[in-house]
């Protein structure tokens, strides 16, 4: 039988996601009108990362590394983990991580569980659904939380649920700061290389595409 696809929860070799480009991409529907004008349409709510992965090759051992990690995904099939050098935290670039960098939402006394969530990319906050384990930190109305204790969170959803007798009351503000990943396949089902262009510095291209989750 075939395989189905599946999130492999590992991540993507961090000695090479160093080496990787790549950034958001946005979908733009354009049409030029006969007066010269145009109308532009955004297809997508939210922004969605893509990456090269073939920059980040530097040498042989690189590479086995990588078509180990590729054929254990079996290619475009399963997705997996992706650590972001510029942008896996909820603080600002340089700044420790603190309960209150992000607001994720607002209490009504009922709710239990809420999205993390990191504002200020775009119109719409941005899901974070690949959050690292031990680095989610949470208040309610400026007062931290104890993870384990008061609240819990699935690190395969970001979603954080709080305990009976720690649901947050109507208008607190719940916050949250972490460190996460993207969930991420290969978006190629081949890996091409010429071992003497390699060698001759010619780099590939192994494409990454954020998924969702």
């Amino acid at each position: 039988m075939p395989m189905l696809p599946a999130f492999h929860d590992v991540r993507f070799p961090s000695g090479l996601a160093l080496g990787v480009s790549g950034g958001p991409v946005r979908r733009t529907e354009i049409v030029a009108l006969a007066s010269g004008h145009e109308q532009r349409n955004a297809r997508w709510a939210l922004s969605r990362r893509k990456y090269d992965a073939g920059f980040a090759l530097r040498t042989l051992a690189d590479l086995q590394v990588l078509t180990a990690f590729f054929e254990a995904r079996s290619g475009r099939l399963h997705a997996f983990r992706f650590r972001d050098p510029l942008d896996h935290t909820s603080a600002l670039p340089g700044q420790p991580i603190t309960a209150a960098d992000q607001l994720i939402g607002t209490g009504d006394g009922v709710a239990a569980t809420f999205q993390l969530v990191k504002n200020g990319l775009g119109p719409v906050g941005r899901p974070i659904t690949k959050p690292l384990a031990g680095s989610i930190r949470i208040s309610v109305n400026g007062v931290e939380k104890t993870a384990g204790t008061q609240f819990s969170t699935d690190t395969l959803t970001g979603l954080v649920t709080f305990a009976p007798g720690h649901i947050p009351a109507s208008g607190m503000a719940v916050t949250a700061g972490f460190e996460f990943d993207l969930p991420v396949r290969f978006d190629t089902d081949e890996i091409r290389i010429s071992l003497s262009a390699f060698e001759a510095g010619e780099v590939p291209s192994i494409p990454l595409i954020e998924v969702l989750a």
